[in-house]
């Protein structure tokens, strides 16, 4: 059993029906990450050139023959970071940023041999956000991404994949913060519900004996 198992209990997360108010017994003090603006972009890029590193196994035959690559991670990786606030758009900045998107390759080699390797997908971004006030505490400028590559060609003169890769990257300013909050109280945790196939369930449905018409006396 879950929190959405049949788990029938006014203090586990789920559709509020009635009156919203009824229920809450206090204000509560958390610490959460605050997110003041984010956006997002998705772009396509073609032959985009992946460099091959930590190869498993190592030392493959060449030519390699390209799979597939994706990314390994949701958090991208920011260099490069400038915010350059806007004086004729109060809170308004230009964030510019190089977001660095972590990839798995996978492939085989001349002998067939299936391998992977890393590698890395860099992008640049160039867009206006809401930046909070300078304050004791600072903000962070954060990325989350998402990268898929489903055609690529091996380069034999420099032992590197040409892609084409799906991108999405998410930029994010936030600042953790402690945030006061009505509350219904602690919440009711289910007891788990161990997983089971059933293997025996449509065997032991069946009826004792097979259904059918009898035989009658003539």
């Amino acid at each position: 059993m879950s929190f959405f198992s049949n788990f029938q209990s006014d203090k586990c997360p789920g559709t509020i029906s009635g009156n919203p108010l009824n229920g809450l017994c206090e204000k509560v003090c958390i610490q959460a990450q605050k997110i003041f603006d984010a956006c997002i972009k998705q772009i396509q890029i073609e032959n985009y050139t992946l460099t091959l590193t930590d190869n498993v196994p190592g030392d493959p035959t060449y030519p390699l023959t390209f799979i597939s690559a994706r990314s390994t991670q949701s958090t991208g990786v920011i260099t490069n970071l400038n915010v350059e606030r806007q004086h004729d758009k109060p809170g308004c900045a230009r964030v510019q940023a190089t977001v660095t998107i972590p990839v798995e390759v996978a492939y085989t080699d001349a002998n067939g041999v299936e391998g992977v390797a890393n590698a890395t997908i860099t992008v640049s971004e160039d867009v206006l956000l809401f930046v909070p006030a300078p304050s004791i505490m600072p903000y962070r400028i954060t990325s989350e991404v998402s990268a898929v590559c489903a055609e690529g060609t091996f380069n034999a003169d420099t032992g590197t994949f040409s892609v084409n890769a799906c991108i999405t990257t998410i930029l994010k300013v936030s600042i953790d913060v402690e945030l006061l909050i009505p509350s219904y109280g602690y919440t009711a945790i289910p007891p788990a519900q161990d997983y089971s196939q059933e293997v025996c369930a449509g065997f032991f449905e069946l009826p004792l004996y097979p259904q059918g018409k009898t035989c009658s006396k003539q």
